[in-house]
């Protein structure tokens, strides 16, 4: 839902045979030639065209563009929608120079002394914002790529755009029907093909790629992960996913009230063919209907309308389903979360005051297939007592209103952390995984494994804790992108980037016997430690999940007996493969 320079490769630049003025490097791609400029040791070149697409089609690739193409400055942001306000929270969206429906660019960062024969790794960044706004620079990926000159171990890094909110995830059958579902995930993958074919001409290795995101942007790199009809998973050999995973998935068909709202509130109800006519409507208008929709500072929170579907193409299946059936590409992953991902998004929840409207709101919003008993089992997994709610570890304060703890509990697990530990549960058997959970504090770390990291510093600073997103300075990950592994070669170690002890596999049994965690203490140590917190509610929440995934291959009864069956399993051995 929301958001990193080498020296000795050589002193000139081989991007391509001619060079606009002293100072100013450029690269020929196989449809024109761009301009970018250098600022110490990182060389961009920023607003590249990817792709082209009109609104509610799939991208094609960019126009041929003659002459020299300046590519000093950021293209224009995709539409953003409004996000309603936060009462005494200063939360503000990006606000960005210009908005484009004509928003397919990336932006492209490289040592300053890398050449087209550098075969150098490439980490493509994918941007969060619930699916609702965001842009390519929303995150200053110049560090990570000047942290690797640093270390040794330089990189590129690609920071792309895509289509948000209706604009890219606009549900309905006569979406379905026009082959133009999860537009936003069709725009990301069309980036990763132009990385693919391109990334040379920069001096990056194509067979070397990474994908990462944060929030929506790591829902969509583990969306990518999965088996689908696009092949997206054969574009990259790692993926480093932050502060989110699979989350439930609804079709296209389910998301239908969403569509035929749309086409009310447009004048496009009579219309013979209604998408076409959402295509016509202008700019501005269309925009309005889209800022009166829901978002994740509305009601309903996390439930958000804006996400991936499954459309039978690049969403084949529900997400959970894909996992628990072993149905994603076997490369490394280093995945985390926060300690308090939900509180940010329990604020607008507040009016929920007792115990029976918190059961409702969860039945309701979250879980309206589940039964009454389960919804009743919730109520007692995550109890009313604000001690035991979110922010964690903070007893009795913090309690914004009567059940917000409670809510922020429950949101951050069923979104955030049961998802992360129920890919690594199923990955770690095939795969080298590495995981993180940030408790507070600035964290430094890089995976390809199951692994947490978590600091407790200042863990009670503020009713959010340790919020969605405070895990952004997770930039270990240059390791990772150089090797697939997180931990940094001895040759290449700085003092500041050493760790007191090695970061093991998640699947490496800690002194309790569970998954192991890097954890950071309170004096900036660093421990291993279990990742077995709240573990009865989120295997239960993870139970639910993948009851509804599999409603279209089981009876009901025989659903839940396979599914409870196949966690005990897997909870006792750590080795079964659902």
């Amino acid at each position: 839902m929301f958001p990193f320079c080498l020296p000795g490769l050589g002193s000139f630049f081989l991007f391509c045979s001619e060079s606009v003025g002293a100072d100013a490097p450029t690269v020929r791609l196989s449809y024109g030639t761009f301009r970018g400029f250098t600022a110490g040791n990182v060389t961009e070149y920023l607003g590249v065209p990817f792709a082209s697409a009109s609104r509610f089609e799939t991208p094609k690739p960019p126009k041929e563009l003659p002459g020299v193409q300046d590519a000093t400055s950021f293209g224009p942001a995709c539409p953003q929608q409004a996000l309603s306000p936060l009462p005494g929270i200063p939360f503000a969206r990006p606000v960005y120079p210009s908005i484009s429906e004509e928003c397919l660019t990336l932006d492209v960062f490289t040592p300053s002394k890398t050449h087209n024969l550098s075969k150098l790794p490439v980490f493509v960044w994918i941007h969060g914002g619930a699916y609702q706004y965001g842009n390519s620079r929303d995150k200053d990926v110049t560090a990570i790529v000047a942290r690797s000159i640093e270390t040794g171990e330089p990189i590129i890094a690609v920071a792309l755009n895509y289509r948000v909110s209706a604009f890219g995830f606009l549900p309905g059958k006569e979406v379905g029907a026009a082959g133009v579902g999860n537009l936003g995930l069709r725009d990301q993958i069309f980036a990763l093909e132009w990385v693919n074919k391109q990334i040379r001409a920069f001096g990056g290795d194509p067979k070397r790629v990474v994908i990462g995101g944060l929030s929506a942007g790591s829902v969509s790199a583990t969306t990518l992960l999965l088996s689908n009809k696009q092949n997206s998973s054969a574009l990259f050999r790692g993926a480093f996913l932050e502060s989110g995973s699979q989350i439930p998935t609804p079709t296209l068909q389910d998301g239908q009230p969403v569509y035929d709202g749309l086409v009310a509130a447009n004048n496009c109800s009579s219309a013979s063919d209604t998408l076409d006519c959402l295509r016509r409507v202008p700019f501005d208008s269309f925009m309005a209907t889209v800022n009166n929709t829901q978002n994740m500072f509305s009601y309903q929170s996390l439930s958000i309308i804006w996400r991936p579907y499954i459309d039978g193409d690049v969403v084949e299946r529900a997400l959970s389903a894909s996992v628990s059936q072993g149905l994603y590409a076997k490369v490394p992953i280093m995945t985390g979360s926060c300690d308090d991902e939900g509180t940010l998004f329990s604020i607008s929840t507040s009016n929920i005051t007792t115990n029976a409207e918190f059961l409702d709101y969860v039945h309701s919003n979250y879980l309206p297939k589940s039964s009454q008993d389960e919804i009743s089992s919730i109520g007692s997994l995550y109890p009313e007592d604000p001690a035991q709610g979110s922010p964690f570890d903070t007893g009795t304060a913090n309690q914004l209103s009567p059940q917000y703890k409670r809510l922020a509990a429950f949101q951050g697990d069923f979104i955030f952390t049961a998802p992360r530990r129920f890919l690594l549960e199923h990955a770690s058997p095939t795969q080298n995984t590495w995981g993180w959970c940030k408790l507070h504090g600035l964290i430094s770390s890089g995976a390809s494994s199951h692994y947490l990291i978590v600091s407790k510093l200042g863990k009670d600073a503020s009713p959010l804790g340790t919020l969605h997103a405070g895990d952004v300075g997770v930039w270990r990950s240059v390791n990772f992108i150089n090797t697939l592994n997180p931990n940094m070669p001895a040759e290449h170690a700085t003092e500041d980037a050493k760790l007191s002890v090695l970061w093991p596999q998640w699947k490496t049994p800690s002194e309790s016997g569970s998954s192991s965690l890097l954890t950071l203490t309170d004096n900036n140590g660093t421990i291993i430690t279990a990742d077995d917190f709240r573990l009865e509610p989120i295997r239960f929440l993870n139970n639910l999940l993948l009851e509804e995934a599999d409603t279209q291959y089981f009876h009901p009864v025989l659903r839940r007996l396979l599914v409870r069956f196949k966690f005990w399993f897997n909870s006792v051995f750590m080795i079964f493969p659902l």
